[in-house]
């Protein structure tokens, strides 16, 4: 069993559901301080995160991931347990594989490498680790960005784990995302028999017009890196289950991925009008998880694709699609960052696994970038 492997499988074993770390940070302090790095504990609320430094000087290069995972599900579904790591075909299989214990793991193999064969570096590495990125992520990378800015400690180039990779290690690589922008919609009716409608108000019914125009809206044309924004609605929920009662509320949940063609202002301002237009009884609450960020193609970008290539053969596909991420509390303080990491067909899926060979060669890759940004 190879180093990435075995560390990999060590930390597949506890069962971090989000926000819950279950002793993986410590895990990967105990190898940080092996390496000369200073480790920082850095807990929020009930989130368990992790700081670590090797270097004062900069540039500083940040290698970021978390340890919580989704929940498995019904763990009957899986051909092996979920929080044990089992090797079937070249393939470890395991909740966190993917997504992204395997990045991890591959992360501080390829650091060990790089400081045991570089006595002098141009810069610093640090690692932020967070067990808040699968939940509601408020008191994780945030956080710790936000007391790194307050001690004027800044990050150049950051490279998160994320699984990236289509169809083959390498292939696509994330330099950037759309915003996300949450909307929970309640439209106050009138409850009542079915068979006295004019004696109620349907909410539902009152809805409908106004869903038609969200969706032929156009919102903008998206741009060099971003596709259009789109709207989808996710959810919706009226009445108890009843045929024969008008529902005196409906509820429906909805979403934008939005380009940097627009803003979350933007967005909120149009809506909310169209919404005045057919409702004189709503609520609207508005959550925003992050806005666009991109990393133009330049240092960063460049040290990521030869590493690829130089372990890979491929040459790699730049992209912003996928969801959100943590690099959209990193990018605004001003740092370059990319996401590389596995291939993502079974992340959040039963059966979620990791080639074993692209475990080995993402070890290499994330050397290489520490090779070409720091030597």
């Amino acid at each position: 069993m190879s180093a990435t492997q075995d560390l990999c499988t060590e930390l597949i074993a506890r069962r971090s559901v989000s926000p819950k770390d279950e002793g993986c940070q410590l895990i990967l302090a105990a190898r940080l301080e092996a390496m000369g790095f200073t480790v920082e504990n850095m807990p929020f609320g009930e989130v368990s995160n992790l700081w670590a430094r090797r270097g004062t000087e900069g540039p500083l290069v940040c290698l970021a991931g978390h340890t919580d995972v989704v929940p498995p599900g019904d763990s009957a579904q899986w051909q092996s347990e979920p929080f044990s790591a089992t090797v079937r075909d070249g393939y470890l299989y395991g909740r966190g594989a993917a997504d992204m214990k395997g990045s991890i793991a591959a992360m501080i193999t390829a650091c060990e490498r790089f400081v045991a064969d570089n006595g002098e570096i141009k810069g610093s590495i640090a690692f932020l680790i967070t067990s808040d990125e699968e939940s509601i992520a408020v008191d994780g990378t945030r956080k710790v960005i936000e007391t790194l800015q307050s001690r004027g400690e800044k990050i150049d180039y950051c490279v998160v784990g994320e699984p990236s990779s289509s169809e083959a290690l390498g292939d696509v690589i994330r330099n950037g995302r759309r915003g996300s922008l949450n909307g929970t919609l309640t439209v106050h009716g009138k409850e009542g028999h079915v068979a006295y409608p004019d004696l109620a108000n349907n909410p539902v019914h009152r809805f409908m017009p106004a869903l038609a125009e969200l969706c032929a809206q156009t919102w903008d044309q998206g741009n060099e890196y971003f596709p259009p924004t789109s709207f989808q609605l996710s959810n919706i929920h009226a009445g108890e289950g009843t045929n024969n009662v008008i529902p005196g509320e409906m509820t429906a949940l909805f979403n934008f991925r939005f380009s940097s063609e627009v803003t979350a202002e933007d967005l909120m301002e149009k809506t909310e009008s169209i919404f005045n237009a057919h409702y004189e009884n709503y609520t609207l609450e508005w959550q925003l998880s992050g806005n666009p960020f991109i990393t133009a193609e330049g240092v960063l970008t460049d040290a990521v694709s030869r590493a690829i290539e130089s372990v890979t053969g491929l040459t790699t596909q730049l992209s912003t699609s996928g969801g959100t991420s943590d690099g959209r509390f990193i990018a605004p303080t001003g740092a370059e960052v990319v996401e590389i990491g596995p291939c993502n067909r079974t992340i959040h899926k039963v059966n979620e696994c990791v080639s074993l060979a692209d475990l080995e060669d993402l070890s290499r890759i994330y050397e290489g970038i520490l090779t070409n940004l720091l030597t």
